[in-house]
Parts: structure tokens; sequence; C-alpha cells
């Protein structure tokens, strides 16, 4: 069978770990070319990284004969136009978190997956590991009974550059936008459905929210908050979990592969889960051909990715920041 040929969107630092790498590790894709705003930018990407070709532009990237998939690695802001016009052309598409710049994007952009008939993919590589897929089983098997609390933190500190992302509020910076949206999909995968915003507040320097924290209440009773900081002070990617009878802790739930300690409390018995096996970019890239090649269901994109932006709109609704 030919290999998934790959084409990428933006000449994105991100790129590298979350497609290059673990594609070449995988005999069932193949990087084909990149295309980046400024074409000398693409070619030395290009060079830098083994990648055959380069586009002229995003448009001819995308109308490429020879890509299959093409990996959105662009800012936010870009994400639904050029989501929408690879998937026009018949492109299936991996995108980068934030799925969008907001819930009525995210939809448009299903909207145009559904009408193409093309995956669609949000790139949360971390729901696809070992560590994430054994915490929502556990949780699910109700082996630490009906779930009471919840807390997910990301916080890691991102320097205020000129041409830093993250930091420019019309390419869709700021620290739920970037950080909290992991955490925002934690707590929504563990939940298993949509909470209500009760709380939140948001510290803005920059043009943006520095730090966002919110407090959300989840049908049945489960009651999360969640905190992002762009501030700078040590990395910290927690996960909490508290049942009835037991709990559940995980130390880096963004990147096991850097580093995790995951600790299940149940019936009074601690025990230690395995963190092992590949990074959660390769486990991406085979659940990506899972998708392409095998039928899986996807387990990002689609309804997930709409709900997740709409929690984002209203944690900062909620704090009373206007982006």
């Amino acid at each position: 069978m030919d290999p998934i040929r790959i084409g990428i969107l933006g000449a994105a630092k991100i790129a590298p770990k979350a497609v290059i790498l673990p594609a070449r590790n995988n005999p069932e894709f193949t990087v084909v070319a990149v295309a980046a705003r400024d074409p000398a930018r693409a070619q030395s990407f290009a060079s830098a990284h083994g990648i055959p070709h380069m586009a002229a532009d995003y448009a001819g990237l995308i109308g490429r004969a020879d890509i299959d998939l093409v990996y959105n690695a662009l800012p936010p802001s870009a994400h639904a136009e050029w989501t929408i016009k690879a998937l026009e052309a018949g492109k299936a598409v991996l995108c980068e978190k934030p799925f969008a710049m907001n819930a009525e994007e995210a939809r448009v952009m299903v909207a145009a997956a559904e009408r193409c008939g093309k995956p669609l993919i949000e790139a949360f590589h971390n729901r696809t590991h070992r560590v994430m897929r054994r915490m929502i089983d556990i949780v699910r098997g109700g082996e630490i009974g009906a779930l009471k609390t919840a807390e997910a933190i990301f916080d890691v500190g991102i320097h205020n550059t000129p041409t830093e992302l993250r930091w420019l509020p019309a390419l869709g910076g700021g620290a739920l936008m970037d950080l909290g949206c992991y955490c925002v999909h934690a707590l929504r995968s563990i939940a298993g459905c949509e909470p209500a915003v009760v709380a939140a507040h948001c510290d803005v320097a920059g043009g943006v929210d520095e730090t966002t924290a919110a407090d959300l209440v989840f049908p049945g009773g489960l009651r999360a908050s969640l905190h992002a900081s762009m501030h700078p002070g040590p990395f910290k990617a927690m996960l909490i979990v508290v049942g009835e009878t037991g709990s559940l802790t995980i130390s880096n739930f963004l990147a096991p592969q850097n580093g995790c300690d995951f600790i299940v409390t149940a019936n009074g018995r601690p025990r230690i889960e395995p963190t092992d096996g590949p990074s959660t970019y390769e486990a991406q890239l085979a659940h990506v051909g899972d998708v392409l090649l095998r039928g899986a269901a996807p387990l990002t994109g689609g309804a997930d990715a709409v709900a997740n932006m709409a929690c984002i709109d209203a944690i900062y609704a909620k704090a009373g920041y206007e982006r």
C-alpha cells in the first residue's frame, strides 16, 4: 500500500516533532511538501528537514495532486480559511489546536468536512497517547466511583517577543487558547459531557490573557477547575481526578514521553500505571493512519472540536474578556 502523502501548511516550530519526525518512523506516511508565507522560508525549512518539495504559497500546496493529508500548522486565525480550502481540494486535514478562533468558525469547518466527505482531525496529540486513553478507560469503568472533582493545570513560561504568535491577539494568542485548550479538552474527555462555566478570570498582559482560570460544573455534579498561564515560571501540566471511591493523578498529561507519573488510588490502594511507549506525536500520527486507512472513528474533531471551542468562548465571556 502506498504511504499517505503529507503536505505541511506553515514552516512552524511544531511541525518537526508533530509530523516530520513521526512520519520518518511510520511507513504509512511520507512528508512530500511544505509551504510558508515566504517561499524562501519554505525552501529553507524543506532543506533543513529533508522535505523533497516546497510550494510557492498555501494554495499551491493544497492544490498538489501528490498530497493526501494536509497538516495545518498555521496560527489559529488561519485555521478556518485554509482547512476549508484544503477539504474542498479533496484533502484530509490534521489541524493544529486550538481548532479555530471561536465556535462559529469551528462549526463552519466541521460542516465543510462533512460536505466534502473528508476527515478533519484536531491535533490534541495527548488524547491519542496510552496515558490519556487509559485514564478515560479507568474513569468510564467506574473504578474510582462517581466523579466528584477534577483539576487541570497547564503552566509554561512563554516569552513575549514580537514574533511569538501566542502573544499576538489577532493571530489567536492567549493562555487559554494555546495552553488552556488542552485543559478544557482533558476535562471534557473525562466527564464525557459538556460543562457550564460558573466562574472565570483572565489576567491580561500584552494584549492577551497571560493567565486564565475557570471553574466548571458538569451534568451529574462533577466540579472542575482549570488554570493556564504563560507567565514566567516552572512547567506544570497536572491532571487530578477525584471520585467517590478513589482518585487518579497524572503529572505531565501533555507529553508523558518527557517524564510522567500516573498514580491511581482505588479503594485505598495506590498503584502506578505505565506511561512508556510511543510519544504523543507518534501516537497521533498512528491514529490518523487508523482513521484514513482503516476507518477508525477520530478521537478529536467534529462535534468534539466545536464543543471545545464553545467552552473556550464561554470561559472568555464569563471572565468578561473580549478578545
